[in-house]
């Protein structure tokens, strides 16, 4: 059935008034008027006649009378007998109209009257400034562009549920133009990391989806079948490992900005599907990943904030370089310090000391900055490497506000970087950290593939433990390293926490467009932080 005939049942559910505005589109197209026509050519966005002519006074438009071809979202409807206002919308911005029956015709005229808030209209006729000052369009012509069959929340109140604004963005952008600034300050961002690594000769690359083995991250895959080769795929969790497969094909500076997938909690903070950029440098070393990472982000900044602070949750945010470099044992002892509690690098260096520090009850009745409980067990039957990583993250990861670079991380949870040569224990790997977030995470790529496949195999072992984040196995990759991969560096910045900092957003559901919801009959959302979690945004 054509779009342009309104007889179909409304949805179960519709409000009262929906069934009230179809009968006004019954009524358009006896009129002639089609409530869903095909094209209408405008002359001007509504931000451009504001640009154009908003400091010209009445009396120069009077004289000028310039030409507008203008089209909108009905915000607001002011009928006065004979002459009405209107405000319309583009998402740009906002603009009056001025219709009187006189200048449009009565059968136009009365078209108007069928018009509901919501309702998508086109105006001709002139810009013009009424008599109270506001800048206006007068029409001499309306043309009837979309039927809105369901109205849209009032603009001063928006969507009140937090749910609903998630579930329907369209709504959400409709009603609230700090959400449509939001969305066009990520863009500006991601286009601003791009444009910063196209101008230093980094290739963009596209990499698979859907693997065979889910690697390049320690996280929990979804999984899907393909039917046709009856093989199991996953959904990516990191391109990483593709990535450095072209470094060894001669592709020595490569970027991907990606949609990654874990099987995951969901928090203000974790989606299951996210945004990141990874890009990896032949004969880099972590230093130099620091360096460029530091650019990078210091670039995005200053094109989203143009010089302006970062205020997150009401607190300013330095993205001044140099930014701050912190060892992983450092940090904790000064963590532990800040909550009154005595631990030393001395502990922190020995296995046994810091084994019987974590056994010792002095966390009990603690909790870390994601809220969750500390006492023994969280810390029981870890590797030193594992329970350092543990301690940084329930005692220093909150306190870090300001843009810091920690280094020197345990190499059991760097399956895939190198290891500092005079310390085997540590890989040369960083991660930056803003407001309490992990926001990139980059090392020195490990290139020795007999050295690479032991990591691996360490790996299946920690895996037939219990631990099903653990890394997989990839002969390939181990095939691709032993072809030579030069020295190279790598990075991972994650997108969409670098743009709730530069866009004061609290949830990183702020910043997608669309968040992994529940079914709407399927009950509350619950906020689940997942355990242990390591990895830039998953």
């Amino acid at each position: 059935m054509s779009t342009d005939t309104p007889t179909e049942t409304l949805p179960e559910g519709w409000p009262e008034e929906s069934a009230q505005r179809l009968e006004k589109a019954r009524a358009l197209q006896a009129l002639g008027v089609r409530p869903y026509p095909t094209r209408f050519e405008r002359s001007h966005r509504l931000g451009e006649i504001h640009a154009a002519h908003g400091e010209k006074t009445l009396e120069a438009l009077e004289a000028e009378q310039p030409p507008a071809r203008i089209a909108g979202r009905v915000m607001l409807k002011r009928p006065h007998g004979k002459a009405s206002f209107a405000t319309l919308s583009d998402g740009e911005g906002e603009l009056q109209v001025y219709i009187r029956q006189q200048d449009v015709g009565e059968a136009a005229y009365k078209v108007f009257d069928l018009v509901d808030r919501g309702d998508y209209v086109g105006v001709v006729g002139r810009v013009m400034r009424t008599r109270k000052g506001e800048l206006s369009v007068q029409a001499s012509e309306l043309h009837f562009l979309s039927k809105a069959l369901l109205p849209p929340p009032e603009k001063w109140h928006g969507l009140s549920d937090v749910e609903s604004r998630y579930r329907q963005r369209y709504v959400d952008l409709m009603i609230a133009p700090d959400v449509r600034r939001t969305f066009v300050a990520r863009s500006a961002m991601v286009a601003e990391l791009r444009r910063f690594l196209d101008a230093r000769g980094y290739v963009e690359v596209e990499t698979p989806m859907m693997q065979p083995i889910a690697g390049g991250a320690m996280a929990r895959p979804f999984v899907t079948h393909h039917n046709t080769l009856d093989m199991e795929l996953f959904l990516r969790i990191a391109p990483e490992l593709y990535l450095k497969r072209l470094v060894v094909g001669g592709l020595e500076k490569v970027y991907e900005i990606n949609r990654n997938f874990r099987n995951e909690g969901i928090s203000s903070m974790h989606n299951p599907e996210f945004t990141m950029l990874e890009f990896y440098t032949a004969c880099f070393d972590c230093d130099d990943v620091i360096r460029i990472t530091e650019e990078l982000i210091a670039a995005a900044a200053d094109k989203v904030l143009a010089s302006a602070p970062a205020l997150y949750k009401e607190r300013p945010i330095s993205f001044a370089r140099p930014f701050a470099r912190v060892t992983m044992k450092d940090a904790i002892a000064s963590g532990a310090r800040l909550q009154g509690l005595a631990l030393d690098r001395a502990v922190l260096d020995a296995p046994d000391a810091l084994e019987a520090w974590s056994a010792s009850g002095v966390l009990e009745g603690r909790r870390n900055h994601k809220g969750q409980a500390l006492n023994k067990a969280r810390y029981a039957g870890l590797s030193h490497g594992k329970r350092v990583a543990q301690l940084f993250e329930d005692l220093a990861e909150g306190a870090i506000w300001d843009p810091t670079f920690i280094i020197d991380f345990p190499v059991e949870i760097s399956p895939l970087a190198k290891t500092r040569p005079q310390d085997p224990s540590t890989a040369e790997r960083f991660e930056l950290y803003a407001a309490g977030m992990e926001i990139a995470n980059g090392f020195s790529e490990l290139n020795d593939p007999l050295e690479q496949r032991q990591r691996f195999l360490d790996q299946l072992q920690e895996r037939e433990k219990g631990d099903d984040e653990a890394h997989q196995m990839d002969e390939d990759y181990i095939r691709a390293l032993g072809y030579g991969l030069p020295p190279t560096g790598g990075c991972g910045v994650g997108i969409d926490r670098l743009a709730m900092l530069l866009t004061g957003s609290p949830s990183i559901r702020d910043v997608i467009l669309f968040p992994l919801m529940r079914p709407e009959r399927g009950g509350s959302e619950t906020e689940k932080t997942p355990q242990g979690h390591r990895d830039t945004e998953g």
